[in-house]
């Protein structure tokens, strides 16, 4: 999708074009990513940001997500392509603020996981990572 913006300040005839379209990251599973939230991310409009991770997950994977940051409080969600929450979690077991969140796929897709703060806090640094686990015979 391309925009174009006019303005009153622009010479006559002359266009601004902004190409911003909505592409969430790749995540492979298994593999610890570092990154940073920040106020280029997506705006919550609950004062933070939000970042999108795209991960192809099947019928069936048992899943865990672990988001940390020494930084912000942690929320990390599972969504479908079409943005329905199938879980989320803000305070993981072990007493921090990071986030850990395990859950079972019953629909083959693209899902999408979204790292965002707490609060109206802009972000910083974190890890996540996604993990397709195993059962245990």
């Amino acid at each position: 999708m391309i925009v174009i913006a006019l303005g009153m300040g622009c010479d006559r005839g002359a266009a601004i074009a902004q190409n911003k379209i909505y592409t969430p990251i790749p995540l492979t599973p298994g593999n610890e990513i570092s990154d940073k939230l920040s106020e280029n991310d997506i705006p919550t409009g609950q004062g933070n940001f939000a970042r999108d991770y795209s991960v192809p997950l099947q019928s069936g994977d048992q899943v865990s997500i672990d988001l940390s940051s020494d930084n912000f409080d942690t929320i990390v969600t599972l969504m479908t392509a079409k943005g329905e929450t199938v879980a989320e979690n803000d305070d993981g077991p072990d007493g921090t603020t990071n986030s850990l969140l395990f859950t079972r796929i019953t629909k083959p897709g693209n899902y999408v996981v979204r790292v965002k703060a707490f609060g109206e806090t802009p972000g910083g640094p974190f890890k996540l990572k996604l993990t397709k686990l195993k059962p245990t015979n």
